[in-house]
Formats: structure tokens, sequence, C-alpha cells
């Protein structure tokens, strides 16, 4: 599972992630959908502090070595930052992403709007459809925020679970 988050984050297949390629990820996501400047300006700096926060060091990047132990770090301070009340970057980046997402402003994802993501992220369109299914926790055939955060929260911090685990997994 660390690897494939590793995997999820690089863009250019080098040992290093760069904050270029995380930044990447907005401007990709403006071109595919109808997003403010001010969403995606919000989308851009939530990359940025939450991937600073998982180590990306805005001028070096992250080493492909040092990703697990600094995803371990980042998982440990967040579970403090929660535990303090205080805002969690798995929010802060999951509800950037939900604001564009939500591209007919209806304050719900679709499946279609889901597909946007993967599209920007270089993952088969389809796995928007196992995303959804694990993601839509009372099955109302939308995505509320909580349940986006819900799943980044389990993506980004959980240990390996097969049930879902697969989700993330580029078996389409």
């Amino acid at each position: 599972k660390q690897w494939y988050q590793r995997r999820v984050a690089i863009t250019a297949g080098d040992e290093r992630m760069e904050m270029d390629e995380v930044l990447y990820w907005p401007d990709r996501m403006r071109q595919l959908v109808n997003a403010t400047d001010e969403q995606v300006d919000k989308m851009r700096a939530a990359c940025y502090t939450f991937f600073t926060n998982k180590g990306v060091d805005p001028v070096n990047g992250l080493l492909r070595e040092d990703w697990v132990e600094s995803n371990r770090v980042f998982a440990e301070a967040e579970r403090e930052r929660e535990r303090r009340g205080e805002d969690s970057m798995i929010g802060l980046l999951s509800n950037a992403y939900y604001d564009v997402l939500d591209d007919d402003g209806d304050g719900t994802v679709s499946v279609e709007e889901l597909k946007t993501m993967m599209k920007a992220f270089d993952v088969p369109q389809e796995a928007a459809y196992t995303f959804f299914e694990k993601a839509d926790i009372d099955k109302s055939g939308r995505l509320e925020r909580n349940e986006l955060v819900h799943l980044f929260r389990k993506f980004w911090m959980e240990s390996y679970d097969p049930q879902w685990d697969g989700v993330y997994a580029y078996k389409y």
C-alpha cells in the first residue's frame, strides 16, 4: 500500500517526488472541470500544504526510499492533530478536491464527476466505480463530503486491508 501511495504521487517516474508533480493535479483538474480560479487555487494550496506535511520538500522533493518513513511520521502527526481537535491535513486535501469535483454544484459528487479525478491521476476511469462503491457509505448514489474524507483517510492512514485497498489497485 505504501508503494502504491508513492506510485500515485509520482508523474515523472523517477526516484523523487517533486512538488511540481504534486501541483500538476490541480492544473490537470482545471483542464477537466468547470472549476473557478479560486477553487483551483484552494486545491493547489491544499496539495502544497498536505504534501509538505508528508515530507515533500518544496525545493528538494522526497526520495522514494524515504516515502514509507515519511508516511509513518505523517500518520502520527495527523492522529495528534485529530486528538488536539486541529484541522486534518487529509480533510484539507479531500475538501479541496471535493469542491472541484462537484462540477454541477449540487453539493454531492456523482460517479461521473469522480471519473474526472481518476483521469487527473492517470488512473483508468473504470476505477471510479469501485472507488465510488466503497466511498458511498450510505448507498445514496452520491458522495457526500464526509464520505470522500473517510475514503481519503483510509487511503493515507490505515494499514493494508484487502477489502479497501483493492479500490486503489490497477486491476481494471
